[in-house]
């Protein structure tokens, strides 16, 4: 099992989000990590940095750090369109809380 907390960043962007459906569908994702491990489509971006890929709407993403082998810090999230941004904010938020 895992455990899933959350940055101020991740919560900012999260309760910004319009699309219900989106909204519902990252949640039962989120709810599938904590229940089984399994991330489905993820990838690394270096140095502990990695993003949850949905491949619906605008290509949503969720930014992550795993710390110890049952804890995921959600750091922000973002889409397609923002992604080098929000991949900076997410360093940023993860520099921050070091």
């Amino acid at each position: 099992m895992k455990r899933i907390l959350t940055e101020r960043a991740y919560d900012i962007w999260f309760a910004g989000l319009r699309d219900k459906e989106a909204k519902l569908r990252i949640s039962k994702r989120l709810a599938r990590i904590e229940r089984t491990g399994e991330f489905g489509d993820a990838k690394s971006l270096g140095d502990g940095l990695a993003e949850l890929r949905f491949s619906f709407g605008p290509g949503f993403r969720v930014y992550f750090i795993e710390d110890g082998d049952t804890i995921i810090i959600l750091v922000g999230g973002g889409d397609k369109s923002s992604q080098e941004r929000d991949i900076r904010k997410a360093r940023a938020a993860i520099a921050e809380s070091q």
